[in-house]
C-alpha cells in the first residue's frame, strides 16, 4: 500500500497537458476515518484490477493542514504502518482544472451528491458507492448505496468479491478499524451496525487472526477520537464537520467530543463562534455532541448556534419537528443568547441520520425564498406598468389601452338614461341647430 502511495504522488507530478490523466477516488468534505479509509483502500483496489490509461488515485477531501485534527485516522494509519506523508489532499489537487482539460474521472466514495462548489465535476462521476441516505438525481453510472454501518463495508464487499487477493494485511487493518470504529464495536444498542458490517468485520477476523483484538483497538482508535485536549474551538469544530447550503443559507454541522455543558463553558465561545462562522462564511452552525455515560451508551445533545434569530429560530423548530426521524429534542439552558441548546432523547440519530432532515428543511427555505422573488417580480411588473402610465400622460399621449372610468352616473340609482333617449321632436331640433349657426357667426368682440 505505501509504495503505491508514494507512486500516486508520483502520477501528480507527471501529469500534463498531454497526459491522459486522474481517477480520482474521493470521499466527502469532513474527512473522517470512513471517507479516508473507503478512498485509499478503493483506489488500490482499482489500481490492481484494471487495466486502465488513467490510474486510480485517492484524494482526501480537506487541506493537507486540517488533516492533523483527524487523530483517530493518524492513529490508525500509525498502527498500519503507513505515513501520512504518501497521501494526497484536496488542495493539491486540481480537480477543476483537471476536468476543464478532460483529464479526469471521479469515483464518489462515502457521499453520493457533490457539493455545489464541485458541481461542475459531476459528468466527471463515474461510479459512487456510499451509505448515507440517496440524494443522487438519476444518473447513468453506477451507484452502490445501503444503509450499512461504514462504508468501508461496502468496499470490503467489493474487494472480496472482486479481487481478495487484493486484501493483506496492512488493508485488512484499516478497513476492520473503520467498520469496528464506525459500529461502535459492533454494539447492536448503539444503532449503527448491521448485519451486512458484522458479516464483513467477522471476515477479515478470520482471514487474517493478526489482527488486534476488536475491544482494544476499538477503545484505542475511541480515545484518540475523543482527544480534543489543546484544540482550539475552530479546530475542534472543523475536526468532523460538513456543510450544506439552500437558498441565501450557509450552514456547517460539526460532530463535537465532550458534552454540550462542557462545549459551552469554554471561555469566550459565543465570540469564537461567531468569528468561526465569519471567516469560514456560513450563516448558521450546528454543533452535535457525543459522549459515553458509564455504561458505554451513547449520550447526544445539540446546538443552534447563528446571529440572525430567523435562522436560529427557523433551523431549532425544523429540527423539534422532525419526524424522520424524530429527534426527541428537549430544551437545554444556553448560557449565550446566540445559542439554543438542546438534550436529543434519541441517541440513535447520529449525523447521517440528521442530514437528510437538515437537507430538506433546506430545500423548503429555498422553494419558499423563489416564490417570495416570484411575487416580488410581478409587483415590479404592476409598478412597471404603472410608471409607463405616469409617463404617458406626462407625456400628455392617450392610453387607449386602459379601461375607462365607470361613469358617475351608473353608480347610483335614479339614472336619467333609465327611462331611454329622451324624446326630440324635428320643430325642436331645427330651433337647436339654428341657435347654433347664429353663436358660430358672432365674433368674439360682439360676443
Amino acid at each position: 500500500m505505501e509504495a503505491y502511495l508514494r507512486s500516486c504522488r508520483d502520477v501528480l507530478k507527471g501529469c500534463c497537458k498531454n497526459s491522459p490523466g486522474l481517477h480520482v477516488v474521493m470521499g466527502n468534505e469532513a474527512c473522517d476515518m470512513d471517507s479516508m479509509v473507503s478512498a485509499l483502500t478503493f483506489a488500490y483496489f482499482l489500481s490492481k484490477s484494471l487495466d486502465c490509461k488513467r490510474i486510480p488515485v485517492p484524494v482526501l477531501n480537506i487541506p493537507r493542514a486540517e488533516f492533523p485534527l483527524r487523530s483517530d485516522s493518524i492513529f490508525l494509519l500509525r498502527e498500519s504502518g503507513l505515513s501520512q506523508d504518501y497521501l494526497l489532499f484536496r488542495d493539491e489537487v486540481d480537480l477543476h482544472g483537471l476536468h476543464k482539460t478532460k483529464q479526469l474521472t471521479l469515483t464518489l466514495v462515502d457521499h453520493n451528491v457533490l457539493p455545489s462548489a464541485d458541481s461542475e465535476l459531476e459528468d466527471a462521476v463515474v461510479e459512487v458507492i456510499d451509505h448515507h441516505l440517496l440524494q443522487r438525481p438519476s444518473s447513468s453510472c453506477p451507484i452502490t448505496v445501503e444503509p450499512v454501518g461504514s462504508c468501508t463495508t461496502l468496499v470490503t464487499e467489493r474487494i472480496a468479491q472482486k479481487s481478495p487477493a487484493v486484501l493483506d494485511q496492512q488493508v485488512a487493518q484499516l478497513l476492520y478499524g473503520t467498520i469496528i470504529l464506525d459500529c461502535v464495536n459492533m454494539a447492536p444498542e448503539a444503532g449503527k451496525v448491521t448485519p451486512k458490517d458484522s458479516q464483513y468485520a467477522i471476515f477479515l477476523e478470520q482471514r487474517f487472526p493478526k489482527l488486534p483484538p476488536r475491544g482494544a483497538l476499538f477503545q484505542s482508535l475511541q480515545n484518540a477520537k475523543f482527544d480534543v485536549s489543546g484544540l482550539s474551538t475552530e479546530q475542534m469544530l472543523l475536526k468532523d464537520m460538513k456543510a450544506a447550503s439552500g437558498g441565501d443559507l450557509r450552514l456547517a454541522v460539526s460532530v463535537i467530543y465532550m458534552t454540550l455543558e462542557d462545549f459551552l463553558q469554554r471561555s469566550g465561545l459565543q465570540q469564537d463562534l461567531c468569528e468561526f462562522c465569519h471567516s469560514h462564511n456560513y450563516n448558521l452552525l450546528l454543533a452535535m455532541t457525543i459522549s459515553f455515560k458509564d455504561n458505554k451508551e451513547p449520550f447526544r445533545q445539540l446546538a443552534v448556534y447563528s446571529s440572525s434569530t430567523v435562522y436560529r429560530e427557523e433551523m431549532s423548530k425544523a429540527l423539534e419537528k422532525a419526524k424522520n426521524p424524530s429527534l426527541d429534542l428537549k430544551p437545554l439552558s444556553s448560557p449565550y443568547p446566540d445559542v439554543k441548546a438542546f438534550i436529543q432523547g434519541n441517541t440513535l440519530a447520529s449525523r447521517k441520520k440528521v442530514m437528510p432532515i437538515i437537507t430538506d428543511f433546506l430545500k423548503e427555505k429555498e422553494r419558499r425564498e423563489a416564490q417570495c422573488m416570484n411575487m416580488e417580480d410581478l409587483d415590479l411588473d404592476d409598478d412597471s406598468n404603472q410608471d409607463q402610465s405616469d409617463c404617458l400622460e406626462d407625456a400628455g399621449i392617450d392610453d387607449d389601452t386602459r379601461v375607462p372610468p365607470t361613469p358617475m352616473n351608473s353608480l347610483v340609482e335614479g339614472c336619467p338614461l333609465d327611462n331611454g333617449l329622451p324624446k326630440i321632436s324635428p320643430e325642436v331640433l331645427v330651433e337647436k341647430v339654428s341657435k347654433m349657426a347664429s353663436m358660430e357667426d358672432t365674433s368674439p368682440e360682439e360676443q
